[in-house]
C-alpha cells in the first residue's frame, strides 16, 4: 500500500535550495502562487520506498521571525500545514549563520533533517564539518549533499522518511537565562487557557515569538481568550531588548557547538573571492556587468536569428495556404490572417525567447547575479533606491508582473511603493518580439546593439523617475542593504534548462490564450463592416486607427501602428500579433512587409521600440500593481506617467535618429 508523505525544503537563501529541489523532483513540478498569496510556490512529487511524496519549496528565509511575506509564507506553512518532515538545506561554507535557522526549528518541534549542502566547496576551501557529532547536538540526522551533481538525495530523502515515521517529536530547547525564561513560563501558563491555539502550536515556541514582538503571532492570541493576560505581561517589557538577548544566546549555542563539529584549514583566498576582486571592484564591476548584457544580447540575436527566420518563412507559407485553399473565404482569412498571422508572427520569436532566458539564467545559477545586486547598490542608493531594488528591477527583465511581486521583500513601506513605480520601465520578454522584429528588419548587423541600447534606457528611464519621485512624491531616508554573497558555481544543466523552460513557457501560454484573442479582435476589426476591404483604412481596426492617429502622428506612427499600440495593452507581444493581422503579408514575412511601407523607417522603427518599452505596463501587470499598492490612484499613476515619458521620448529619439544612424 502506498503511502503519501509531504516534505517542506526550507533554507537560507542562496544555499542551493532550487538546485537540490530540482535534481529531486526534475520535470514533475507545478509552479503557482500560495492561496491568496502573490508568492510563488513551488511543488514535486516523487516516489520512494512506497511512498508517494510531495516536495514543496518554501521561499527563503533566515529565521521564523517573519517580516517579508515570503517569509510569512514560509513560516506560516510549517506552522498551519504541518508537513511530515523538513529538510533545512543548509550552507556547508557558511554553517555558524545558517544554524541561526536550525535553533528556531528544533525549538518549534518539526521533525527536521539537515542537508548539509556545498559539503564539496566547504571541502575545496579546507573544511572539516563531524556530521555524526553535529548531529548529536541537535538532535536531527545530518546529511552531507551535493546538490549540483545530485549527491547524497537518495540518503536525504530516506532520511526525511524515518523523520516522517517517527513519532512525536521533542522541542529541542535553547536556555534563554532567568529573566526571559520566567517570562515565558508566564507566557505559557497565560497561553494554556487558550485550548484551541495550545492544540495547534507548541506553547513555548508562541511564548518565545511573543516576547519578540512578532506581529503575526501577536494576531493569533489576540483572538483568544489568552489575550488579556498575554498583553498584561507583555505590556511590562521591551520586546526589541528582549529579542536581542534570545539572539544573542542562540548564537552563544551554536558558538560552543562549532569547535566541537567544525575545523578549518586555511588555504589562502577561494576562487570567488579572487573573481569578486575583479567583478565587484567598483570602477570595473559596472563596465563588467554592461558589457556582460551586451553580450547577453548580441547572443540572443546572432544564434537565434536562422531559427527565427525559418519559423517565419514556415509561417507566412501556412497562412498564404489558409488564405488561398480554406473555404469559406472568411473562415480562410480568419485562420490564415488572424489566427496564424497574428499568434505566428509572435511565435517567431520563440528562439529568441528562450536563449535570452538560458543566459539569465546561467548567469543567475552561477552566482553572478547576487555580484550585480552588489554592485549596483552604491548607484541605486545615490538615486533614493534601496540595494533590494536591484532584484525585483532584474527579475524585470523576465516579466514585470513577478517582479512587482518581489517587492515584498522590501520591509519600508516607501521604498517598495518607489520600487513598484519604476519596476515597468524595465523591459521584460514581452517586449523583446517588438524589438527583434523592427531591430532585424531595419538595423541589420547592428540590431544587437540596437536591442542593448532598448534595455539601458529602460534602466536609465527607471532611475532619473525614482530620483524624481524621492524628491518630489515619495521623500525620505533610503533603507540599507545587507545581502549575502553565495560562492561561484557551475550552473547545472537540468536546473538552468528548468529555469528557462519555466519562464518561457509562459510566453507559450500567452500565445495560447490573450495573444490568441487579441489575434481574432483585431482580424474582426479589420474584416468588418462587411464588404470592405481586409485590413483596409474603411473597416473598423482603420476607423479606429484614424481616432487615435493624431496623437501618434507626431513621432511617426500611422493608423496601423496606432491600433497594434492599443491592443498592446494586452500584452506587448500582441503588437506585433496585430501588426501580423493588419499586414496580412500573404507570401511576404512580417519583416519584409514592413521594410517595404513606405511610412516607416530606421527612424520611425526605433521610435516605435522605444514607446513600447515605456508606453505602459501590461493588463496583468497593471492588475498586480492594483493589488500590491491597494490603490486605484497609484495605478492610474503608471499609466499616465508612462504615456508621457514614452510619447516624449519616442519623440526625440525619432527626430534625432536621421542624424545618429544616417537614415530618413
Amino acid at each position: 500500500m502506498t503511502r503519501e508523505i509531504r516534505i517542506a525544503l526550507t533554507g537560507n537563501p542562496n544555499v542551493g535550495k532550487t538546485t537540490l529541489f530540482n535534481e529531486l523532483t526534475g520535470s514533475r513540478q507545478h509552479v503557482g502562487n500560495w492561496p491568496g498569496v502573490t508568492v510563488e510556490k513551488k511543488t514535486g512529487r516523487i516516489s520512494r520506498n512506497g511512498y508517494e511524496i510531495e516536495v514543496v519549496d518554501l521561499p527563503g528565509t533566515y529565521s521564523l521571525t517573519a517580516y517579508s511575506a515570503d517569509e510569512i509564507v514560509a513560516r506560516n506553512f510549517l506552522l498551519d500545514e504541518k508537513p511530515d518532515a523538513v529538510i533545512q538545506v543548509v550552507d556547508a561554507t557558511n554553517l555558524e549563520r545558517n544554524l541561526y535557522l536550525t535553533t528556531q526549528l528544533t525549538e518549534l518541534g518539526v521533525p527536521v533533517v539537515i542537508a548539509l549542502n556545498m559539503a564539496d566547496m566547504a571541502e575545496a576551501q579546507g573544511d572539516t564539518i563531524d556530521r555524526t557529532r553535529l548531529s548529536e547536538f541537535l538532535e536531527v540526522p545530518v546529511v552531507r549533499t551535493v546538490g549540483t551533481r545530485g549527491e547524497g538525495l537518495d540518503d536525504l530523502i530516506e532520511a526525511a522518511i524515518r523523520e516522517a515515521k517517527t513519532s512525536p517529536h521533542h522541542e529541542h530547547t535553547i536556555g534563554y537565562g532567568g529573566d526571559v525564561e520566567a517570562k515565558i513560563a508566564a507566557l505559557v501558563d497565560a497561553l494554556s487557557a487558550d485550548k484551541s491555539l495550545a492544540k495547534r502550536y507548541p506553547l513555548r515556541w508562541l511564548a518565545v515569538k511573543l516576547l519578540e514582538g512578532d506581529e503575526n503571532v501577536l494576531a493569533r492570541v489576540r483572538e483568544g481568550p489568552a489575550s488579556a493576560r498575554v498583553q498584561s505581561i507583555l505590556s511590562s517589557i521591551d520586546s526589541d531588548e528582549y529579542e536581542a538577548v534570545m539572539a544573542d544566546k542562540r548564537y552563544e549555542a551554536i558558538a560552543a557547538i562549532l569547535p566541537q563539529v567544525h575545523r578549518t584549514d586555511i588555504k589562502g583566498a577561494t576562487f570567488s573571492d579572487m573573481v569578486d576582486r575583479v567583478v565587484t571592484n567598483r570602477y570595473l564591476g559596472i563596465p563588467i556587468f554592461l558589457a556582460l548584457m551586451w553580450g547577453a544580447f548580441e547572443l540572443t540575436f546572432t544564434v537565434a536569428a536562422p531559427f527565427a527566420t525559418a519559423i517565419e518563412v514556415l509561417f507566412a507559407w501556412l497562412a498564404e495556404v489558409s488564405v488561398t485553399s480554406l473555404e469559406p473565404a472568411w473562415l480562410g482569412s480568419l485562420i490564415g490572417d488572424g489566427i496564424i498571422g497574428g499568434v505566428g508572427a509572435v511565435l517567431v520569436f520563440l528562439p529568441n525567447i528562450f536563449i535570452l532566458f538560458l543566459i539569465l539564467a546561467l548567469l543567475e545559477d552561477s552566482g553572478y547575479l547576487a555580484r550585480a545586486a552588489f554592485i549596483m547598490d552604491r548607484p541605486l542608493y545615490a538615486i533614493g533606491l534601496p540595494g533590494k531594488a536591484f532584484i525585483p528591477m532584474l527579475i524585470g527583465f523576465g516579466c514585470n508582473v513577478p517582479a512587482i511581486m518581489a517587492t515584498r521583500s522590501i520591509e519600508s513601506e516607501k521604498d517598495r511603493l518607489l520600487t513598484i513605480l519604476v519596476n515597468p520601465f524595465m523591459s521584460c520578454s514581452a517586449r523583446l518580439p517588438v524589438y527583434v522584429l523592427f531591430a532585424g528588419a531595419f538595423f541589420g548587423a547592428q540590431a544587437g546593439g540596437v536591442m542593448f541600447f532598448l534595455y539601458v534606457l529602460g534602466i536609465v528611464v527607471a532611475i532619473a523617475s525614482a530620483k524624481l519621485f524621492r524628491s518630489t512624491i515619495l521623500p525620505g531616508e533610503v533603507s540599507p542593504f545587507v545581502m549575502e554573497m553565495p560562492p561561484y558555481r557551475i550552473p547545472t544543466a537540468m536546473t538552468s534548462l528548468i529555469h528557462m523552460w519555466g519562464r518561457g513557457s509562459m510566453y507559450l501560454r500567452k500565445a495560447g490564450t490573450i495573444i490568441l484573442l487579441g489575434a481574432m479582435v483585431v482580424w474582426a476589426l479589420a474584416s468588418f463592416p462587411y464588404g470592405v476591404e481586409y485590413g483596409s483604412a474603411e473597416s473598423f481596426a482603420g476607423m479606429l486607427g484614424h481616432l487615435i492617429e493624431p496623437l501618434v502622428a507626431p513621432l511617426g506612427f500611422d493608423w496601423k501602428v496606432a491600433v497594434a499600440l492599443i491592443f498592446g495593452f494586452l500584452a506587448k507581444e500582441v503588437v506585433v500579433g496585430s501588426l501580423g493581422v493588419l499586414y496580412g503579408t500573404g507570401e511576404e514575412t512580417l519583416s519584409e512587409a514592413l521594410l517595404v511601407d513606405p511610412g516607416l523607417s530606421s527612424a520611425t522603427a526605433l521610435a516605435l521600440m522605444v514607446f513600447v518599452l515605456l508606453y505602459m505596463p501590461c493588463v496583468a501587470a497593471l492588475g498586480v500593481i492594483k493589488k500590491e499598492t491597494g490603490s486605484w490612484k497609484w495605478t492610474g499613476f503608471v499609466v499616465a506617467y508612462g504615456i508621457v515619458v514614452a510619447w516624449v521620448l519616442a519623440f526625440v529619439v525619432g527626430h534625432l535618429a536621421p542624424f545618429i544612424i544616417g537614415g530618413a
